[in-house]
């Protein structure tokens, strides 16, 4: 993971210390930063690939700091916190966050969801995926990793960018919750469907026209379709 840098925001020097010493060993480059005060400036000044945020801050909000955060910068962003509730899960991912774990955790675990997030950030186009996808006044732009809503950008993070490209790559293709789960975030996250509900929301709330259809279709307790208009 060289050249791979991680931005770790907690206050309890225990957990630094083993999360630092375990990251470094395995070559990842890290910063720390003990309390919430200037780590969006900081995050604009050290651009890290990963932000690995606790919620329970000495000095600030860490969910106001999670908002903060996804409104100035793409990063990836995973919440590491001893808050286990899923309202908490559900308001971190809202504002933004692209995981949240919940300590006591295990390092392997740690460094497999750092590696997704890390996968959704810099995923390589496959060679046989179309370059440019249209549904309506939406383009998606595979190569260029951009997406325009009537000639206008519309700023997705990573993870919603994924879960985009996965539904507008198969349109009008029931995609299960665990192959949308699988295919975004990676194994072990078959069971998240909260996941979806928040980030489909996300994209709806960036890509719909008020009026018209939505361009991502639920299938209850089934999964998702991407339904471009203008054919039958």
């Amino acid at each position: 993971m060289a050249d791979t840098r991680v931005l770790l925001v907690e206050d309890d020097q225990n957990i630094v210390d083993l999360i630092r010493s375990n990251l470094l060993v395995r070559g990842y480059l890290v910063d720390v930063s003990l309390q919430g005060g200037g780590v969006v400036d900081r995050v604009s000044a050290v651009a890290p690939d990963v932000v690995l945020l606790d919620l329970m801050l000495p000095d600030a909000d860490g969910f106001e700091l999670c908002r903060a955060l996804r409104e100035s910068s793409a990063v990836g962003i995973i919440v590491i916190s001893a808050r286990g509730g899923e309202g908490d899960k559900v308001r971190a991912l809202n504002l933004g966050a692209d995981d949240y774990m919940t300590k006591p955790f295990g390092i392997e675990e740690l460094l497999a969801r750092i590696t997704a997030t890390l996968r959704r950030t810099r995923p390589a186009p496959a060679s046989d995926q179309p370059v440019v996808v249209e549904a309506a006044d939406v383009v998606i732009d595979l190569d260029a990793r951009r997406v325009t809503k009537a000639g206008e950008l519309v700023h997705l993070t990573p993870t919603e960018l994924a879960l985009l490209c996965e539904l507008a790559l198969n349109p009008r293709v029931l995609l299960r919750h665990t192959h949308l789960l699988r295919r975004v975030w990676g194994p072990g996250y078959e069971t998240e469907t909260e996941y979806l509900r928040v980030y489909v929301r996300r994209l709806r709330a960036k890509l719909d026209t008020p009026g018209r259809p939505t361009l991502i279709v639920t299938e209850p307790r089934l999964g998702y379709r991407f339904e471009p208009p203008g054919r039958e």
